[in-house]
């Protein structure tokens, strides 16, 4: 069976995309926000709770985090003493792993921005899932933005190549997330790079 892993903070078109992977005949584990919204629109999923037998705790802040989890996404297909392991500790493979980060830099451009509310925004497992999705690029996609949703099903047959243009996305999209928060903790900071000059554009 195939397997996707969704969870997302941004979720326009998360619905429709889910529903077209069942479709297909994928199972589809997901994380709290997103499980409500999937399930309450019909779509049958498996929470990250019953993958892994452990609860969500510290109000968010640990959930994906777990071997089994990140067993299913590092598992490397083409590795024959991978796929050992994965039979005898029966790892649930992923083939497909949606995520969308916390809204960081949106949240410290509002006006009264606390420092706290701040640091709650910086993703932490979010960014786990799609670098790790991104390095096992050969076995498992790696989606990071709703426009990529309809890509995935017009592409028709899931190759390297193709994988490997997601990995470069979900790459760049995590480095630009950190860039955004290391210079919010370099104000915070009082320090000032004068020998290094960033500058990213979004389209």
């Amino acid at each position: 069976m195939k397997r996707a892993l969704i969870s997302v903070y941004d979720k326009s078109g998360i619905v429709d995309f889910a529903r077209k992977l069942v479709d297909k005949g994928f199972e589809i584990v997901s994380t709290s926000g997103t499980a409500k919204l999937l399930t309450e629109n019909g779509i049958k999923i498996k929470t990250i709770e019953e993958l892994t037998k452990s609860p969500e705790v510290l109000n968010g802040r640990v959930k994906t985090l777990h071997p089994l989890v990140f067993a299913g996404i590092l598992a490397d297909k083409h590795n024959d003493e991978h796929l050992k392991q994965v039979a005898q500790f029966g790892f649930e493979l992923f083939d497909v792993v949606v995520v969308s980060l916390y809204p960081f830099s949106e949240t410290i451009k509002k006006e009264g921005c606390t420092v706290p509310e701040a640091i709650e925004q910086i993703d932490i497992g979010g960014v786990s899932l799609i670098r790790a999705a991104a390095k096992n690029y050969g076995s498992v996609s790696v989606i990071v933005k709703p426009e990529q949703y309809n890509t995935y099903f017009d592409i028709g047959k899931i190759d390297n190549n193709f994988n490997l243009k997601l990995a470069a996305e979900a790459f760049e999209y995590i480095s630009i997330y950190d860039k955004e928060i290391s210079g919010y903790f370099q104000k915070l900071a009082g320090k000032q790079s004068d020998d290094e000059f960033n500058v990213h554009f979004v389209k």
